[in-house]
């Protein structure tokens, strides 16, 4: 059984939800400044509260520190945890510049605790279907592969600087997953009606395999919040589309061969919350780790590589 000191009251209280009644979670401590929102998940989820972040860093009884604040707070977080004796479950992005990514790596070898990233992308059932399928060559060689992530402007400042670490890191995370890490060949972006809007594409090539990853955000406020993939292989075409409750089109993966179409019947399941299952069951030694910091990093170097080539327009 685990205590876990969760960090940040905004995605850290869904993070709360999830772990509440986990049966391997023993006790929750969630730290914030908000004191109505604390108040209010105490109430609704009976975990204990604090806003003095040091009864959870201080506390010799806790053994995992999930980290969802902002990201360019993490590394300093991080290191505080694996300082005073904590596992680390951080949310994605890891960070925003590979230093503090690297600071981060050496803290953990120097104080022999973990920092787990959730990747949650690889827990996500149309995903883990894609990367059995290559892995196994199910349907022969994987020819090329297009993945995509698209967004109304809900989420603040998502421009071509900051799209690559902030909204495509996901695509980006089971790109390095699937087919390893690699340089982007050709990148384009172009901003729209505002500033904090744009849509980037960056194109990869992977030994014979060839990869576009678009990120937008600027679509319409009518568009449904949606990712998709389009994976050619040398004997089939898997057709992926996820989007929320306002789309008419249904989530749904469809497999085209010689035979014919066929929907693939997908396991219901919370992407997030397997992440985090996964990683209480890493921290114990009990699965081999499929969300280690390393990865993260490879995933962050792509995505600063891509800024950077943006960075030249």
């Amino acid at each position: 059984m685990m205590n876990i000191g969760i960090l940040g009251t905004g995605f850290g209280a869904y993070h709360a939800s999830l772990l509440n009644n986990h049966p391997k979670v023993n006790r929750i401590v969630v730290f914030g400044r908000n004191e109505t929102k604390l108040q209010k998940l105490r109430e609704d989820l009976n975990v204990e509260v604090t806003q003095n972040i040091e009864d959870i860093l201080l506390d010799s009884d806790m053994d995992v520190v999930d980290l969802c604040l902002p990201s360019h707070l993490h590394r300093s977080y991080a290191m505080d945890a694996l300082k005073h004796g904590k596992h680390v479950f951080c949310e994605t992005p890891v960070c925003f510049d590979l230093e503090d990514a690297l600071l981060m790596q050496q803290a953990e070898k120097q104080y022999g605790k973990k920092i787990l990233v959730n990747q949650f992308i690889k827990f996500d059932p149309a995903y883990t279907y894609l990367y059995e399928a290559h892995r196994q060559q199910k349907y022969g060689k994987l020819v090329s592969l297009s993945l995509k992530r698209e967004t109304p402007p809900l989420w603040g400042d998502l421009g071509p600087s900051s799209i690559p670490a902030q909204f495509m890191i996901h695509e980006l995370d089971l790109l390095a997953w699937l087919l390893g890490p690699c340089d982007p060949c050709t990148v384009w972006a172009t901003e729209v009606v505002h500033p904090e809007q744009a849509q980037v594409r960056a194109y990869f090539q992977h030994q014979n395999t060839f990869t576009e990853v678009i990120a937008s955000s600027h679509m319409p406020t009518s568009y449904p919040f949606t990712v998709a993939y389009e994976a050619y292989f040398e004997k089939a075409k898997l057709v992926y589309h996820e989007s929320d409750e306002n789309d008419l089109v249904p989530t749904a993966l469809y497999e085209y061969t010689a035979s014919g179409q066929q929907k693939i019947n997908l396991e219901s399941a919370n992407p997030y919350e397997k992440s985090l299952d996964h990683a209480l069951a890493c921290f114990d030694g009990l699965s081999e780790c499929l969300i280690p910091l390393e990865q993260a990093i490879q995933s962050l170097e792509i995505a600063i590589k891509i800024k950077h080539r943006l960075e030249k327009y």
